[in-house]
């Protein structure tokens, strides 16, 4: 083996389970919840509902380079909207998103979401990173268990342990973390890294 060679990349993470989790939590939505608050400070469900339609039309259309309006657009540029059809809506948002990254060359060359232009690499682990932890925030807040996939709860504590080596002043895309304990299950300790409190509640 030539040790002058560059390591070979790490394979691109699959979507899919992280995109069917929120699917399963969306029957338990009843209109009653939709005004419950969430671990998202500024959002009820109605609103975490809408910030997730967004993002998954905004990361679908990155993962296929088809780059426009959805993906220009900044996720705190207006207040999200939930569509009147979105139980209909967003399950196929949600698996047309995965299966956009499911293809190869989705994760090749750059892209742009969120009105920010990156590796395509990046840009998937980051639709992967907003699934999962949102995924969290709407079954706290609507009282569902949640079980999302350990690989894709591996690639969201990496890219969010990086973000806060890289800016510990600054935390994370979400926000700054909050301390944990270091043998705390996975899924707190990537809750608590996006700036969440792993044993909040609704009440």
């Amino acid at each position: 083996m030539d040790s002058t060679q560059p390591p070979a990349p790490a394979p691109a993470p699959a979507l899919r389970p992280a995109a069917d989790a929120v699917v399963r939590l969306l029957g338990g939505v009843d209109d009653a919840r939709l005004e419950a608050p969430t671990p998202c400070p500024d959002y009820a469900v109605r609103e975490l509902l809408g910030h997730l339609s967004m993002l998954a039309t905004a990361f679908r259309d990155a993962g296929r380079k088809d780059l426009g309006p959805t993906t220009n657009t900044a996720p705190d540029s207006a207040r999200p909207v939930l569509e009147r059809d979105w139980r209909d809506v967003l399950p196929v948002r949600l698996r047309e998103l995965a299966t956009a990254w499911s293809r190869p060359e989705a994760w090749e060359g750059m892209t742009r979401a969120g009105g920010v232009t990156m590796p395509a690499g990046i840009a998937g682990r980051v639709a992967l990173d907003e699934l999962i932890v949102h995924g969290w925030d709407l079954a706290v807040a609507t009282g569902q268990p949640y079980d999302p996939p350990e690989d894709g709860l591996r690639v969201a504590y990496d890219l969010l342990a990086a973000a806060g080596e890289d800016d510990p002043t600054r935390g994370t895309i979400f926000g700054p973390p909050v301390p944990v304990a270091a043998d705390a299950p996975l899924l707190d300790r990537v809750v608590a890294l996006s700036g969440r409190r792993p044993d909040w509640s609704p009440r």
